[in-house]
């Protein structure tokens, strides 16, 4: 009768012991998911943002350049050739190359590293006719010299700071999701940039 008080003791300890470890253990559990999960939505919606941002400017233009022969400094035959030319301006950003540390401890989202704009203007010329003429042939050297110079001009009349600038915006507005969706998960944002102050975080 003794032995069996002993063992119904025992067991009764031991069934305590098991539902103290395993109460706790929830606990610890419930709290560990929930950073777990805050942690990898983030890191989720970092992930779709690594694509390049991009913004386009499209212009065109027509150019006449008069090509002459000149003899003891005055003209006696020329010719002209009309370009045409179309320029795609292009800004984007590497997000790949963005470096963000989610800290799910102590709620921080930091922002180490901002990638630098990838400008790239691409101008594409197009002859739209030539006046030649028998004295004064247009020569292939002539045409590739008028081609090559109405490329510069397209390059050059595109205004990069603007483009910089508007490109800058984009980026910091398709970053603000991320931000948003930080600070809904009462996520502090730390900027160690200095770049992205525009925003009020």
């Amino acid at each position: 009768m003794r032995n069996y008080k002993i063992i119904g003791s025992f067991l009764a300890g031991a069934l305590l012991v098991l539902l103290l470890f395993f109460g706790f253990r929830s606990c610890l559990n419930t709290g560990g998911k929930t950073e777990k999960s805050d942690y990898y939505i983030l890191t989720n919606q970092i992930a779709k943002m690594n694509k390049l941002v991009v913004i386009e400017q499209n212009t065109s233009s027509m150019q006449k350049t008069k090509l002459g022969i000149e003899f003891f400094g005055k003209e006696v035959s020329s010719n002209s050739i009309i370009t045409y030319t179309k320029t795609n301006a292009q800004v984007s950003y590497d997000l790949n190359k963005m470096k963000i540390e989610v800290d799910s401890i102590n709620k921080k989202l930091v922002i180490t590293e901002l990638p630098n704009a990838d400008i790239r203007i691409t101008p594409s010329v197009e002859i739209q006719s030539m006046d030649d003429s028998f004295i004064n042939r247009i020569s292939e050297k002539d045409i590739k010299n008028v081609t090559q110079k109405a490329k510069i001009t397209a390059i050059n009349s595109i205004d990069q700071n603007k483009l910089r600038d508007e490109g800058h915006k984009q980026l910091l507005e398709n970053l603000n999701n991320i931000f948003v969706l930080a600070k809904a998960l009462n996520y502090k944002i730390e900027d160690q940039t200095g770049k992205i102050g525009i925003l009020g975080l």
